[in-house]
């Protein structure tokens, strides 16, 4: 148990370190994994799949940012009990 909490501080401690990288390796992902994803597709045009890879890129980003601020609200709030 302890091990596990020790590797959630540690990615928890990198998040709050690297947030714009975060979000920012997320969308790389997501819009990666979905143009991957669409290109399997054949029935859609090419412009369509652009457009679906970029909306889901677009809703992991907005997921990413607010696990952010979920991370810094949890950040700030361990930091002012410590205190």
């Amino acid at each position: 148990m302890a091990d596990a909490k020790t590797k959630f501080e540690s990615v928890r401690k990198w998040v709050v370190e690297h947030k714009l990288r975060t979000v920012g390796c997320l969308w790389l992902s997501g819009i990666t994994g979905s143009i991957a994803y669409n290109w399997s597709r054949p029935n859609m045009k090419t412009s369509v799949k652009i457009i679906h890879a970029r909306l889901h890129a677009q809703a992991l980003t907005l997921g990413a940012l607010a696990g952010a601020a979920i991370v810094e609200y949890y950040d700030n709030k361990m930091s002012k009990a410590r205190q």
